[in-house]
């Protein structure tokens, strides 16, 4: 007679099977949101994303009102990926907004729904990697992708960058199970709606996938321009409504970063500077071991090579970012796992047991330089925290006055998005061009400026921000140094401002 399992059992039971299924997509999620309430703060290369999530939740049909009309950056970019998260995030912010929760909540909400679709596309790509490489490579890819600290701190991030990274890592997920159609096509997508520059790595995997017969010359065109067409339509169609003019954004930025070359304006790298350092800095310990699984495993050849050329020919552009590459990066951690499933595979073995110790101290250390850089981008967003050190010291005042607050270039590209403004009596202007001698005739109550003296006002408070790290012999073996970087200022001709306590600066 069969007996019937006990709820302990069952609670036992489900349990495992819940961790064997999805405990690595806990592990690598908390890492990631962890990064997200830490340092909610964004860059200026977030900016167009971030304001533009912040538009479409609170503006909505208001197009007038968005920001990217007054501020519309070097280059236009699409819409699609900013509608696609603020919709998801919708519910939330209205369930925020029926709490009267602050605004900056939002920016949480967002950042949040963006990494559950990041890493959704590396949950498609691990379970592909179990399916062909085993267990032991797919513990090893989450051990090594958690060690590391770009990718899981960029995978929150609204950069264009990151919407195309999701696409090409569900290439990557299609390319593993056979399937060249579903590989080209997000490769066609990623290229023509978010980042023009992955038709690099389309060209590198597609010759491949020719090569390998994986899909014909006709199939391949076909189903290409057939979703190019697709995706140029729904990006022209959206990108027009919402930027006034007919508009492919990515059109506009190939134009503007290949043809014309302008992007070197901001910065050139040696040819080299993506394998000495951006590869190093991102893989750290995987950067080794992916080298080493070209020589262990040949199976790796026809996913290596691919986008090992495709760094390789990006290298060509002066302007270079780890950004940039950062699609390149699952798949160098997936060869790098295999090195290291390989390494804890033959542990017991004489040689190999010291390549094992040191192949565990180098995953150590390279947890502890993560923690020096996450360290170092907490402190790197100063023009955020200047804003909110404001709103808190402000609201705790009984005032009754203006409180009109004008940002500087450097605090808005630090840290200062529209999710952190608050509801009036508070105003805020990012007016351009302004010299330090005409703030004093513009009746600002506040500024948030890197200069530390400004006539007509007051410094009230300045924050630091990350300067530079200094090795030093003892513990810790780094420090990183802190130097001002955003001043507040209070007009003196505003009673209020000029009798309340505040800490000055020096």
């Amino acid at each position: 007679m069969a007996t019937r399992r006990k709820p302990q059992q069952e609670s036992k039971g489900w349990l495992s099977k819940f961790v064997q299924e999805f405990g690595w997509d806990v592990l690598l999620g908390s890492i990631a949101a962890f990064y997200v309430f830490m340092v909610p703060y964004t860059k200026v290369e977030e900016s167009f994303n971030v304001q533009a999530m912040h538009d479409i939740l609170y503006h909505r049909h208001h197009i007038g009102k968005y920001d990217h009309l007054d501020f519309p950056g070097v280059v236009p970019r699409t819409f699609i990926g900013a509608l696609l998260v603020s919709i998801l995030a919708s519910p939330v912010v209205l369930v925020l907004h029926l709490l009267h929760a602050p605004k900056f909540y939002s920016l949480y909400a967002v950042r949040l729904v963006l990494g559950c679709i990041t890493l959704s596309s590396l949950r498609s790509l691990r379970i592909e990697i179990r399916r062909k490489f085993g267990y032991h490579v797919e513990a090893f890819f989450v051990i090594l992708t958690s060690v590391q600290f770009h990718l899981l701190f960029y995978s929150t991030r609204p950069l264009p960058n990151i919407f195309a990274f999701c696409l090409v890592t569900l290439a990557y997920s299609s390319w593993f199970r056979g399937d060249a159609l579903s590989t080209l096509k997000c490769l066609t997508i990623a290229t023509a709606v978010f980042r023009c520059d992955t038709v690099l790595l389309f060209g590198t995997i597609g010759i491949s996938l020719l090569l390998s017969k994986s899909v014909s010359m006709k199939e391949a065109i076909k189903c290409c321009i057939s979703t190019a067409f697709l995706c140029i339509g729904l990006t022209i169609l959206v990108d027009t409504i919402m930027w006034g003019r007919v508009l492919w954004p990515e059109l506009e930025v190939f134009w503007f970063n290949s043809v014309l070359n302008r992007s070197s304006e901001w910065g050139t790298h040696a040819f080299h500077w993506y394998f000495t350092s951006a590869l190093p800095r991102s893989l750290l310990v995987a950067y080794p071991l992916f080298m080493l699984a070209l020589l262990l495993d040949r199976r790796l050849w026809q996913y290596i090579v691919p986008v090992f050329s495709f760094v390789l020919i990006y290298s060509k552009l002066p302007h270079k970012e780890l950004r940039f590459i950062i699609g390149a990066v699952p798949i160098f951690n997936v060869a790098a796992a295999i090195t290291a499933s390989r390494v804890y595979n033959n542990r017991k073995k004489t040689l190999w047991r010291w390549i094992y110790i040191g192949m565990l101290v180098s995953i150590l250390i390279s947890l502890g330089c993560s923690i020096v850089t996450f360290m170092a981008s907490y402190e790197n967003y100063p023009g955020g925290y200047a804003l909110k050190a404001l709103h808190q010291a402000v609201e705790t005042m009984n005032t009754t006055m203006d409180r009109r607050v004008h940002i500087d270039p450097f605090a808005a590209m630090n840290g200062v998005s529209r999710f952190l403004e608050n509801n009036p009596p508070w105003s805020y202007s990012k007016e351009e061009g302004i010299t330090l001698a005409e703030y004093h005739t513009r009746n600002f109550t506040y500024l948030l400026s890197e200069h530390s003296k400004i006539d007509g006002f007051q410094c009230l408070f300045f924050v630091d921000g990350f300067s530079k790290s200094r090795l030093q012999i003892g513990f810790p073996p780094i420090i990183l140094l802190r130097d001002p970087k955003v001043f507040v200022h209070g007009n003196i001709g505003h009673e209020d401002i000029a009798l309340s306590n505040w800490p000055g600066c020096l």
